[in-house]
């Protein structure tokens, strides 16, 4: 025979589950919002590669250490792999040591946010104005000046060296 304990755990196991798959499926630029840059989801695969496509079209992660651009070094700027427009300085990019490549601030009106609370954590997600692709996240305990990293999947980028 059921208990009451028995219930409340069960009941509130669901609602949690509830709570994560509703927050994970609504956690990156809102599916209505309008980008300059827009394409369909087969338009998307023919544009980008596997992995730029799992990263920016589905919120994927890079696996750590993996990207050529957390160690570049030159100077110039990361654009977004989707649409190419100017992200970051690599005047504000720093070794974070994390594996990804982290800045400390993006360029003016080029990075969104969004909440996301996928995974039990509560965090900011990061998408381009453009084109609305994920690029990663920022958390609040980078160098000065503003103390933030904003850790970005290299997959994501595209590195143009300066002239």
């Amino acid at each position: 025979m059921p208990t009451r304990r028995g219930f409340l755990i069960a009941s509130g196991a669901a609602l949690a589950l509830t709570q994560v798959q509703s927050l994970k499926a609504g956690s990156g630029p809102d599916a209505q919002a309008h980008f300059e840059v827009t394409h369909t989801d087969q338009e998307w695969r023919a544009l980008l590669s596997p992995a730029q496509y799992e990263v920016l079209r589905r919120e994927g992660t890079e696996r750590a250490f993996s990207s050529p651009l957390d160690h570049e070094k030159r100077g110039g700027t990361y654009a977004c792999g989707g649409c190419a427009l100017p992200l970051f300085s690599s005047n504000a990019k720093f070794d974070s040591g994390t594996g990804w490549p982290s800045f400390w601030a993006p360029l003016k009106d080029a990075v969104g946010e969004t909440r996301d609370a996928s995974y039990g954590m509560a965090r900011t997600a990061l998408h381009c104005v453009r084109c609305g692709g994920h690029l990663g996240h920022v958390f609040d305990d980078g160098p000065p000046p503003t103390h933030l990293r904003y850790c970005i999947n290299g997959v994501a980028l595209k590195f143009i060296p300066a002239s």
